[in-house]
């Protein structure tokens, strides 16, 4: 699968989990789409964390989605939670695994066309600048970084501490987007756009830093 393959899958991927997630509101109603979800008991968190967890750790589709998932299903602080946990084990598992054996195992996960981002993020040498790894590790291919960072032999006692200012801060907007919607608070929504919107503009500085190498984001 070609690299422009892969993304127009991953965009085809969110745009049906859109769909459903309209089709569903639209024809069981919120009430009862949340009625469903507390008759699942502890399996709706649980099911949400292992989707997020695999998607770091094995990347297929833009966790993105869960995280709005998340936040839609659970409410925003069982849903940050959640979310929040599951970066913290898989991006810590990411490295750890990156570190520990290398290349060839993080080829095998990340899958051959997805291995040049993996690469050209350990060339980076993001290990010596604490803020700009934070700030990488804030954008949608934080997964990618975790492993990459791995790759260029980081210090665990400099990756983890940027793991989770970076979780911290990322995490609250996007998981409120969908918890707005759940809860219907028109503060919490605009606090998520706010969010989303700083987000992006640290996207876009990180993207300026880090040319002349190209890196797509996810």
């Amino acid at each position: 699968m070609s690299k422009r393959t892969g993304k127009i899958f991953q965009w085809v991927a969110i745009a049906l989990l859109v769909v459903l997630a309209v089709v569903l509101i639209n024809r069981y109603g919120m009430a009862t789409l949340q009625a469903q979800v507390e008759r699942m008991g502890v399996w709706a968190p649980i099911g949400l964390f292992a989707l997020r967890f695999s998607s770091v750790v094995i990347p297929a589709l833009p966790g993105t989605a869960y995280s709005i998932a998340a936040g839609g299903l659970l409410g925003f602080q069982q849903g940050l939670v959640v979310v929040c946990l599951s970066d913290l084990l898989s991006c810590s598992l990411s490295f750890w695994l990156s570190r520990r054996y290398g290349r060839s195992l993080v080829g095998r996960l990340v899958g051959k066309q997805f291995m040049d981002r993996v690469d050209r993020l350990s060339q980076r040498h993001l290990e010596r600048n604490f803020f700009l790894m934070t700030a990488f590790l804030m954008t949608g291919f934080f997964d990618f970084v975790a492993y990459g960072v791995g790759l260029a032999k980081a210090p665990w006692r400099k990756f983890f501490p940027a793991l989770i200012l970076s979780i911290a801060i990322s995490n609250p907007p996007i998981v409120a987007v969908g918890a707005s919607v759940l809860e219907g608070g028109k503060i919490l929504l605009f606090l998520a756009l706010f969010g989303v919107f700083v987000l992006s503009l640290i996207a876009g500085w990180v993207r300026r830093k880090e040319q002349p190498v190209e890196i797509e984001q996810r």
